[in-house]
Formats: C-alpha cells, structure tokens, sequence
C-alpha cells in the first residue's frame, strides 16, 4: 500500500472558530441597520408623550360637540330628569370611548410610520401619552360643557324650563380606551411590517489536512481530475 500523495504546498485554511479581527463584529447581524440609542430613544418617547398629551385637547373638542346632552327640567323645588327612560348618559360615555379608539389607532400608526425601530421607551410613552391625553380630554370636555353647578343653573333658568346636564363621564374605564387602541394597532404594524433582522449566515471551511471528499470535489469518481488523490489501495 502507498501513501497518498500530498501537494507540497497546500494552502491553510481559515479555522471557523477564530477569534475575528480587531474591529471586526464576530455576528453578521451587526452590520444590518440598526436602531436609535438609549438617549434618541428617550427623547423620541418624551416628544410623543407630550404631542399625544396635548391631542388630548382635541378629543376634549370633539367630545363636547358630539357627544348628546342629558335635558333636565326643575319644578322650583327639585331637578329631575325630563326622559326617565332616556340614554343620553350612556351615549355620552359611548361618544367618548369611540373617540378614544380612533386616537389610538391613529396615534399608533403614525408613531411606526415616524419612528419604525423604536424601542421599549417609545411604546411606554405611546401608553402613557395615551392616558394622559384622554384625562385631558375629560376634564377639559366637562370643563367646556354646561356648568357643573345644577341648582344654580335651575334656579337661572327658571321653572319648567329644560336645561341641559354637565358633560360627565361615568364609565372611567373609557380613559384606557385610546392607550389600549394605541398598544394593540402599535403591535400589529409592528408584527406586520415591522423591520426584519438578517438570518445570520455561517461560512465552513474544511479544516486544516483534512481530505476531500469524493463526492464533494470529484463527482465523476475520476481520480486524474483531482491531483490531490493518492494511488488507490492494492
């Protein structure tokens, strides 16, 4: 039996687990578009908290104008309900809620179309904007609404006479409404068009004297193809 002829001056092959370069990252993904730091991050959610705070002001508007008014009628004596069976109250709370959905979801989508690799601080002050702006819609639709002051209002505008009630919110649950629209829309857009990261990809080297394999270099099974083959066996 002969011994397989070498080539004199193979060239070394790279080990795959080597320590890489100075300077250079060992993850492939590291050189894929990455994300704002810490302090943009931080300073993109502070902008967002505030703009969503102060639309708070906007909902407040268009609750006022939208949303029904409760009559109310005084005998001298007392004030009651003109409608016993009237759903002015609730479809108050309702005008309210829907408006909130509405500027959630806006909200959301224009806060991925800005900011589409933002970060954990981002979504926490898409939330917390959320809620501060729908307390600011609250106070400042009762606020525009009639006066909160019933007895004095009835005695202004005497017996028998309908007056409307102050704008109030009952279901305060309706203040989660625009921060949960923006959460669950913010989430989706990112599930759906959100930036993907690069799969990784690996390149492997033969080790360093290890033999070809047949199959691989040579698939015609012709050993003059290959210089690297030895004698076969006798």
């Amino acid at each position: 039996m002969t011994a397989p002829l070498t080539p004199p001056h193979q060239p070394q092959h790279d080990d795959p687990w080597q320590t890489p370069p100075a300077g250079v990252s060992p993850d492939p993904v590291a050189d894929a578009e990455k994300g704002p730091d810490m302090k943009t991050e931080m300073r993109q959610a502070a902008v967002v908290l505030a703009a969503l705070t102060v639309s708070g002001l906007l909902l407040g508007l268009l609750w006022v104008w939208l949303a029904p008014r409760v009559p109310l009628v005084s005998n001298a004596t007392a004030v009651y309900l003109k409608d016993t069976e009237g759903e002015e109250a609730i479809a108050a709370d309702g005008t309210f809620l829907l408006l909130a959905l509405a500027f959630g979801a806006v909200a959301a989508g224009l806060v991925f179309l800005l900011h589409r690799r933002g970060g954990i601080a981002l979504v926490v002050g898409l939330a917390l904007g959320g809620l501060l702006g729908s307390v600011v819609a609250w106070k400042f639709g009762a606020s525009l609404g009639p006066t909160s002051d019933v007895v004095a209002h009835a005695k202004q505008v005497g017996k028998g006479v309908t007056f409307e009630a102050p704008l109030e919110l009952q279901a305060k649950g309706a203040l989660l409404a625009w921060p949960i629209a923006a959460m669950v829309v913010h989430l989706a857009l990112t599930g759906l068009f959100g930036p993907r990261d690069p799969e990784p990809e690996w390149e492997w080297h033969t080790p360093y004297g290890a033999a070809p394999q047949r199959g691989d270099e040579n698939p015609s099974g012709n050993p003059a193809e290959n210089p690297s083959w030895g004698a076969s066996e006798k």
